[in-house]
């Protein structure tokens, strides 16, 4: 009853000075609006950085830059780390093309790129299964005329005693890359289809497709890889793995760090700002605080006659500072949100922006920072005497 009582007299006393009030509210207010446009601006700018950096594969992608001599099984070690997302084995670069024939019987020359389940550069597009089965890309299917679904004759050519030998495999088309997944003239194909034309061009037999040829030997090794990090913080721990095995790899790993580094400096700039601010709105609550326990002297005194305890009346002037925090609160969020759709607006893209958890972590710190502060002004009333409240000593 007695705790009703006191959240009573505190609000209807707030509300009679409403006009005290409505200047604590908007003091406020001038202090976290422009706190949460600074954080939504920061927050929206990186995590917008780095959703296009994830999103874009090429940025993951770990490219060696020298032949090397990895199994199977060494790419499967590679693939079982828990920062890589894909990893796959590549053939001879030299060995890796093929010609494709377009309906005039023209041929085009592309590039064969091993791909399987979980290739980040297929998106939503399934990877091909079958041997015959392959992917083009947007150039090649352009250039060919080529469709979903339509067969497709491939010529693979090698060198035999200074004759030009070919064999013709027709390719079954499952699909067509979008132009931001590849921009060269390419198709992706089963590892095994690699690894055929590779063969075929060393003289060995592919009885998958039936060419004859001498017998394969025990062990394949490859010269390469395609690799690609789960994540953008794995980039940087792959390239040092690779540094440790004397292997030199490209990635984009300067271009990471520079979104990385511009997020610690925006985050240094705005606690910076943040605390400097929060110290001042401190300061203005206390003192606020401490000149309404001088103003209201007499009338504690006498709410301290009628046998209200201290603990009780520090509550009443904690409550009064709580009310003006949870409204400036309320109005930080409008003016917050007016200003961020003024900057998306401004930017053509989601520049500020914030998640309801920060928004709840923001009124948890404006009540508690406001708590503190009344508390820190509130002191004086636990010193107060009543009958020198009475008296207005």
């Amino acid at each position: 009853m007695r705790r009703s009582l006191i959240a009573t007299l505190a609000w209807q006393d707030w509300r009679d000075e409403w006009r005290l009030s409505l200047c604590a509210v908007l003091a406020l207010v001038a202090v976290v609006a422009p706190l949460l446009l600074l954080f939504g601006l920061k927050f929206g700018l990186i995590n917008g950085l780095t959703e296009r950096l994830q999103q874009d594969p090429g940025v993951r992608e770990i490219i060696p830059l020298a032949g090397g001599r990895f199994s199977a099984g060494d790419i499967e070690a590679l693939a079982a780390r828990p920062d890589v997302g894909f990893a796959l084995p590549r053939t001879r670069q030299i060995a890796a093309t093929a010609d494709l024939l377009d309906p005039d019987g023209r041929a085009l020359a592309v590039e064969m790129v091993p791909t399987a389940a979980g290739d980040p550069l297929l998106g939503h597009v399934a990877a091909p299964t079958g041997v015959r089965d392959v992917l083009l890309s947007q150039t090649a299917a352009q250039k060919l005329h080529a469709q979903a679904g339509q067969p497709l004759v491939a010529l693979i050519s090698r060198q035999d005693a200074g004759q030009v030998q070919t064999q013709r495999v027709t390719l079954q088309v499952a699909g067509i890359l979008p132009i931001a997944a590849f921009q060269r003239d390419a198709i992706f194909a089963p590892l095994v289809l690699l690894e055929a034309a590779e063969d075929y061009r060393d003289g060995r037999a592919v009885p998958a497709l039936g060419w004859a040829g001498s017998a394969p030997g025990s062990e394949r090794v490859y010269p390469a890889f395609r690799l690609y990090a789960r994540d953008l913080a794995g980039v940087e721990p792959l390239r040092q793995y690779f540094a440790g095995l004397g292997l030199s790899v490209a990635t984009q790993a300067g271009a990471i760090e520079q979104v990385q580094a511009l997020s610690r400096r925006l985050s240094t700039v705005f606690w910076l700002i943040a605390g400097l601010a929060c110290g001042g709105a401190f300061a203005a609550i206390a003192a606020g605080t401490l000149a309404a326990v001088e103003r209201k002297r007499r009338a504690l005194a006498v709410l301290r006659l009628l046998g209200l305890r201290t603990t009780a009346l520090l509550a009443f002037v904690l409550l009064q500072a709580l009310y003006s925090a949870f409204l400036a609160a309320l109005l930080a969020v409008m003016v917050y949100a007016a200003g961020a759709a003024v900057l998306n607006t401004l930017f053509d893209q989601l520049a500020s922006h914030l998640l309801p958890a920060h928004l709840a972590i923001a009124l948890l710190a404006i009540l508690a920072v406001s708590l503190l502060a009344a508390m820190a002004g509130g002191w004086r009333v636990t010193r107060l005497q009543p009958a020198q409240g009475i008296r207005d000593v």
